[in-house]
Order: C-alpha cells, then structure tokens, then sequence
C-alpha cells in the first residue's frame, strides 16, 4: 500500500485521479516535472488548477453556473466581514468570473 500524504493546506489525499497520455505526452510531463523539481503529483496537480477552462455555453453549463454561484453567495453570506473568505473560496469567484466574461465575449 503506498504511503498516505497530505496537500498543502494539510488535507488527507485519498482521491484518486487517473487518465491515459500517448508516449509523446508521457515524455513532455516527465520532462516538465524534471526541470520543475516538484513530484508529479504536485506538478500535475499545480498545472491543473492553473489552466484556462474554455466554456461552450448551453443549458448544462448554465445550471452549473447558477449553482456554483448559490452555493458561493450563501458562503458569503456566512462569512462575517470577509474575514471568513478563503483562498479557495477566492479561486472559485474567480474562476466564475473568468468562465461568464469569456461567454459574454461570444
């Protein structure tokens, strides 16, 4: 059994992600966690949090967006003064915003 490790806000990581690259792929990952000195879980996972997401809109994605943006307003709503707001918290407004203003743009 591997070795249980945490994140970096000391959480548990018992979630496994798994998919499948092409050789050529395989190659460029490793050479990018070599050069980047992080493991490739870390550097997988920083990548991955950090990309762009390019959104087609339709009526999935909306709903979605109605959602996310309740489940946000109802976190803000909780938080006394904005001291109760996290990073993480932050990064999901953020990344609502990103999403509406590039359907706006179409």
């Amino acid at each position: 059994m591997s070795l249980k490790n945490r994140d970096n806000k000391n959480r548990w990581r018992n979630k496994t992600v798994a998919f499948r690259v092409s050789p050529e792929e395989d190659e460029q990952i490793e050479a990018a966690v070599r050069l980047s000195g992080l493991t490739k879980q870390d550097y997988i996972t920083r990548r991955l949090l950090c990309r762009e997401v390019v959104v087609q809109g339709n009526p999935k994605v909306y709903k979605a967006l109605r959602d996310q943006l309740a489940a946000v307003l109802d976190e803000l709503r909780r938080a006394e003064d904005g001291a109760g707001v996290d990073d993480e918290l932050l990064d999901t407004i953020q990344m609502i915003a990103a999403i509406m203003g590039g359907m706006k743009e179409v």
